[in-house]
């Protein structure tokens, strides 16, 4: 655990998005004290007409910049932690040329019980 989705429009070169990867897999390291193996990403892109976002919501504005970072994670960790993670992934896709305003995270967290990491076993179960 974890296991972060990176949404964003087509386009980005290849070290682009091993940045944004790596950014996000700092972030929870620093974070969330996730192990040093695990690391398990998947980044999607999108043509224009299949991502839809509010141009504005919450007094941020949003354009096609943006990145949508949907992590799950087991749950437990504090409010501040959390925010923790937020800006750190914001810090780090900021140095990877994404502005601040466009960087979006959901976090979804679980139980424990709820993952298999191969061979049909529920490892934290």
């Amino acid at each position: 655990m974890p296991l972060v989705r990176i949404s964003l429009l087509k386009g980005h070169n290849e070290a682009r998005k091993l940045a944004l990867c790596q950014g996000v897999y700092e972030a929870l390291r620093e974070a969330f004290n996730v192990p040093a193996d695990d690391k398990f990403i998947v980044v999607h892109e999108h043509e224009k007409a299949d991502f839809v976002y509010a141009r504005s919501y919450l007094g941020v504005e949003h354009d096609d910049g943006l990145v949508i970072v949907q992590i799950t994670a087991n749950e437990g960790r504090s409010v501040e932690l959390k925010k923790a993670l937020y800006k750190s992934i914001a810090d780090r896709f900021e140095a990877a040329g994404v502005e601040r305003r466009n960087v979006f995270v959901n976090l979804v967290e679980v139980k424990k019980e709820n993952w298999s990491f191969g061979d049909g076993v529920a490892q934290y179960a």
